[in-house]
């Protein structure tokens, strides 16, 4: 009885997560592609929506001194919530970086003080 309570549970879990993704693909950003031009420097990605966004790998954390051939190697994550480095151990959700954050919290205040 208690196995079958728990199985029950699981599967309700389960149906929870798949309405919560569903939910997420349709309400939150995601990218189809996305890519490094290494004659800007950036990483261009282009959205599910049809905008494109761009941002400048020099002041994004993990990226700010790579190698070029290693920016290139952009992957996008299954659901296109996320960017990811393998060879630069670097992620980053679109989302975020919509949002103009490229590192950590002690990152980002470096890159304002660097403005100011």
């Amino acid at each position: 009885m208690v196995e079958a309570n728990v199985d029950l549970q699981l599967e309700a879990q389960i149906e929870e997560a798949r309405q919560a993704g569903h939910i997420a693909n349709a309400t939150e950003p995601r990218a189809l592609s996305a890519h490094y031009d290494s004659q800007t420097g950036c990483v261009n990605i282009q959205l599910r929506s049809g905008a494109t966004y761009s941002f400048p790998a020099v002041i994004t954390q993990g990226l700010s001194n790579a190698p070029s051939e290693l920016i290139a190697a952009v992957e996008l994550t299954p659901s296109g919530d996320g960017l990811h480095w393998e060879a630069l151990d670097a992620d980053f959700t679109v989302k975020g970086l919509l949002l103009g954050i490229f590192g950590t919290k002690a990152w980002m205040s470096r890159l304002q003080e660097k403005s100011i």
